[in-house]
């Protein structure tokens, strides 16, 4: 049995699973995107019009959630497999989880426009 620890999922299979299914959300918008791309003459017009999109603005909120949370798992396994000394790890994951937090926030406030 895996013990619950400060990691994002409280397991490793489910933080396994996070990384899968997170992996899947950001490979599927960055095919879209290279789809749309290759299929559409991109100009500003083009690319406003996808992005004053609800649907695609929630596709983009779940990617840029996705990547949070890909993230942060990765980062959470590095930092506890290289790190072992607990105020440096708990610095270095602290300042991680700011910036994620930092660019979630921002992300929204891009593509909300708020």
């Amino acid at each position: 049995m895996v013990s619950s620890v400060t990691n994002l999922g409280r397991s490793g299979v489910f933080d396994w699973l996070i990384q899968r299914v997170t992996a899947y959300v950001l490979a599927l918008y960055t095919i879209f995107l290279l789809g749309f791309m290759l299929t559409t003459d991109v100009n500003y017009e083009t690319w406003s019009g996808l992005f004053q999109q609800t649907w695609f603005r929630i596709f983009s909120l779940l990617a840029l959630i996705s990547l949070g949370a890909h993230a942060w798992v990765g980062l959470w396994t590095v930092t506890t497999d290289y790190i072992k000394p607990m105020a440096p790890r708990f610095l270095v994951q602290a300042a991680c989880g700011l910036a994620m937090f930092v660019y979630l926030v921002w992300g929204i406030q891009i593509f909300w426009g708020l």
